[in-house]
């Protein structure tokens, strides 16, 4: 067991958003990369698969962060805050639904 912290974080575009929403969120995979106690950073977008048939919002960030504290501080960066504002609080945002959950191994 670690002191590491998971995170899924899942989005669901507006109708039509669903490319620019992947793009707004990989622009922000090079900088998050980069913080202290980032260990893994990766949007991806669901795909059809007959092994794998449950639903979810269609773009999910896979992340790992070696601890819960290296994870608050990314939360708290000016451009994470100002994504969540911009694009899923304001009503004029590419995101239509969106959840955030962390999970440890403990």
């Amino acid at each position: 067991m670690s002191s590491k912290l998971y995170c899924i974080a899942s989005f669901k575009p507006k109708e039509g958003k669903m490319q620019a929403l992947f793009e707004t969120l990989q622009a922000l995979e090079p900088q998050t990369q980069r913080e202290d106690g980032c260990i893994q950073y990766l949007v991806t977008k669901h795909i059809a698969h007959p092994n794998a048939q449950g639903s979810s919002f269609p773009i999910v960030f896979n992340e790992i962060w070696e601890s819960k504290e290296a994870f608050e501080m990314h939360c708290a960066k000016p451009y994470i805050v100002n994504f969540f504002q911009t694009h899923c609080i304001d009503e004029k945002g590419l995101v239509e639904d969106y959840n955030v959950c962390v999970y440890s191994d403990e």
